[in-house]
């Protein structure tokens, strides 16, 4: 299970705004896909998915006031090392 968590956003921003969820519960997202746009007084940006996988778990909503290093999210990596029988 990966976390996504807020990242360090400028040196004095400790906090930014839910802007927009690109993606919901249970879907599928490849690693550096645009997962969620944070604002804050000063900027807008856009937070990349982590890994590919399922996105399990979103932990705040739109409009929320979330904190640098809190878990926005999971996803649930693909497992890589998968090979298929024949």
């Amino acid at each position: 299970m990966a976390k996504v968590i807020l990242p360090e956003i400028g040196k004095e921003a400790r906090e930014a705004t839910i802007s927009y969820w690109h993606f919901e519960e249970g879907d599928r997202i490849e690693e550096g896909e645009e997962l969620v746009e944070i604002a804050t007084d000063k900027s807008t940006l856009n937070i990349p998915a982590p890994c590919s996988g399922v996105l399990t778990e979103v932990f705040f909503e739109e409009g929320d006031i979330i904190e640098v290093g809190e878990v926005l999210a999971n996803i649930e990596e693909e497992d890589t090392n998968f090979e298929e029988e024949e």
